[in-house]
């Protein structure tokens, strides 16, 4: 119970120091992102597939929840630590990530559309 406690309270001390709300860049991001090799696991357009990465286009919703996930992925990705990929740099994709739109919805694709 106390190793359980000692870890919530480090993830919550981590995720303490992030702002509330990115300060990024989204023109810089859109650069560091092919920069920093994300698009190789999540795409060029950050659509998915690739080697195991998640489409991230439309679904990055939280600052706080993306940066602390970068720092400590919990699947396969590997971590991004500061000295890697310092704050400055992780803000600017995801500015980048959030000014992508999210993909059209199913039913208004014609070749997925019933035909009649």
């Amino acid at each position: 119970m106390f190793t359980l406690a000692v870890a919530v309270g480090a993830a919550y001390c981590a995720l303490a120091q992030v702002p509330a709300e990115s300060p990024g860049n989204a023109a810089t991001g859109a650069t560091l992102y092919v920069d920093r090799a994300c698009w190789q696991c999540h795409g060029l357009a950050a659509q998915g597939g690739g080697i195991a990465g998640p489409r991230l286009a439309g679904r990055v919703q939280s600052w706080p929840a993306f940066a602390a996930y970068v720092r400590r992925p919990a699947e396969e990705m590997i971590p991004f630590t500061s000295k890697v990929l310092p704050d400055r740099e992780l803000a600017d994709i995801f500015a980048w990530l959030r000014s992508l739109p999210p993909p059209p919805a199913v039913e208004t694709l014609p070749i997925l559309s019933p035909r009649r």
